[in-house]
């Protein structure tokens, strides 16, 4: 069990949350909503015990997995298969068990080799207590039904993309969370943050089924509404604007219905109490100019103001970003070429001969598995790291804008202010401030840091600096993930409205209807073809 006991958060001198009282209990499987920088996230890793309150206590009865929406660092030495096996010690046993064994195969000494055929045997029942063999082939399941193939446990973690890394954290939580106790049951409780992310469809699917039937205890962040739908039955819904959480004990669909309703008594419970207020006012002035009758009209003026400071305040609506991408500058025919791009990471090797050109104003999606080595195309085509072999050639006029879906462009140590100021370091300061505004940052959020946004919030940031850029060529690389329905919508309409190139990576089919390529290219082979509608189903697979 979980339990916050006035609980108070903020983010710098701006309240997310105050005086709340809540509790997360076995079975309950609660969607924490509400709109980007409301503050859900900080809400989890302080539930998780990875961030302090600002006030109040919390207090953890239970073993807790908890998913950031950045992948963790670590030692990143060890492979994908180590790191899952190692959320229940299997990883050092195994690794114990091979040494023993190798001892008892090359050890001439007849007492060594006896002494060793003991470990092994303490060893292997202290594996066979951890669940042996068969807790190996439970993680090793649920790895590939999370879209990581044999061939990527074996690889070490930095070897990795940020979202492979991402679904083998996922894979270590939920293989901690599988290993029942007593009754059967698992008592861990999942603090999962946007746990759709990078997965396919039927990845998706397959973990809508897990964490329905997890018993243990749930809290998701989540934009994938089936998952809500399917999984949750309770929902908190974190108020930006009144900085309160409100607690539904229901499932997904009743709590749109029940919120819509509160909406609506709030309304006209404020109506009516204006109406009555301003009438009970407009008594108390005409009563003032007698003196008679001030003591009466003070009185009544007092009930005016009680009857409106009584009420709950009405909801505002939801701010959004304005989100533009840039007019892009003037550049060549040809603004991008590359050449023979090979890319290997140690003996794996990702792709090899992939040649393109990206012509002014064209679009281009890129397919492919996961692992296939798209993030790896963005990142050489951006600079952000050398090929193995061949070449990328700016053309005349090049202005290239990178967004790295794991939010490598930003300094996290730098604050909001000073991101964008290195992303336009000749821009005026007042057209930089207007432009953060539109994406939401205003105020005491523009000293904020830059790592304590949260994942919707980085995505905003970053996508103003692309917008400052005035770039010609945008690599995109999962632009919507972490957004909010309408934060999504807002990209989605500006990517219909661009017209330089745009070369896109995504799971998102609106994305890539949005775009309306021209062209897709298929890794790891490279192979280019013409787009048409028979590759959107292949979006979410890949």
């Amino acid at each position: 069990m979980i339990t916050a006991i006035d609980l108070e958060l903020r983010a710098g001198s701006r309240i997310l949350l105050s005086d709340v009282t809540l509790r997360v209990q076995p079975g309950d499987r609660i969607g924490l909503v509400g709109r980007n920088g409301a503050g859900k996230t900080t809400s989890l890793r302080v539930l998780a015990g990875e961030g302090e309150p600002y006030g109040g206590a919390v207090r953890r009865t239970s073993e807790v997995g908890y998913l950031p929406q950045d992948p963790r660092e670590g030692d990143l030495s060890v492979t994908a298969k180590d790191r899952v096996l190692s959320a229940r010690g299997l990883d050092q046993l195994l690794r114990e068990m091979e040494k023993a064994q190798s001892a008892m195969a090359e050890l001439v000494d007849e007492k060594a080799r006896e002494a060793a055929v003991t470990k092994y045997g303490r060893l292997e029942e202290r594996f066979a207590a951890l669940g042996g063999y068969a807790a190996e082939s439970e993680a090793a399941r649920i790895c590939s039904n999370l879209g990581l193939p044999d061939r990527v446990l074996a690889q070490p973690l930095r070897t990795l993309s940020g979202g492979q890394r991402r679904r083998v954290e996922l894979s270590r939580i939920l293989f901690a969370a599988s290993d029942a106790g007593a009754g059967g049951k698992s008592s861990t409780i999942l603090l999962l943050d946007e746990p759709t992310n990078h997965l396919d469809a039927d990845s998706i699917n397959w973990l809508r089924g897990f964490l329905k039937s997890h018993d243990g205890g749930l809290v998701v962040i989540s934009h994938d509404v089936e998952l809500l739908e399917a999984v949750v039955n309770k929902v908190w819904f974190l108020d930006a604007n009144r900085s309160e959480l409100d607690l539904y004990n229901m499932g997904w669909k009743k709590y749109l219905e029940a919120r819509a309703t509160d909406e609506k008594r709030r309304r006209r419970e404020r109506a009516n109490a204006e109406k009555k207020a301003g009438a009970l006012m407009e008594q108390a002035n005409k009563m003032r100019a007698k003196a008679t009758k001030a003591v009466a009209a003070q009185n009544m003026a007092k009930r005016a103001e009680k009857l409106l400071s009584g009420l709950e305040q009405e909801r505002q609506a939801d701010k959004v970003a304005r989100i533009t991408f840039p007019q892009p500058a003037a550049c060549g025919k040809t603004p991008l070429t590359a050449e023979g791009l090979s890319k290997s990471y140690g003996s794996l090797e990702i792709f090899t001969g992939v040649d393109l050109a990206i012509d002014r104003g064209s679009k281009v999606v890129v397919l492919g598995l996961n692992g296939a080595g798209k993030t790896t195309l963005l990142r050489l085509l951006g600079g952000m790291e050398p090929a193995d072999a061949g070449t990328v050639q700016p053309g005349h006029g090049l202005r290239l804008g990178y967004y790295a879906q794991e939010h490598e462009t930003l300094d996290h140590g730098a604050s909001v202010w000073q991101n964008i100021r290195h992303a336009a370091p000749d821009t005026p300061e007042q057209q930089l401030r207007t432009l953060l505004g539109t994406f939401l940052f205003t105020g005491e959020q523009l000293d904020q840091p830059a790592g304590t946004l949260s994942g919707g919030e980085k995505t905003r940031l970053a996508l103003a600096g692309l917008v400052s850029s005035a770039a010609n060529v945008l690599l995109l690389d999962e632009p919507t993930n972490n957004l909010d329905p309408a934060s999504r919508e807002q990209v989605l309409d500006a990517l219909r409205r661009y017209t330089g190139a745009v070369v896109l990576v995504t799971h998102d089919p609106g994305a890539v209807e949005a775009l309306e390529p021209e062209r897709v290219i298929l890794l790891p082979d490279g192979t280019e073809d013409h787009w048409s509608a028979d590759y959107l189903e292949l979006v979410q697979l890949a």
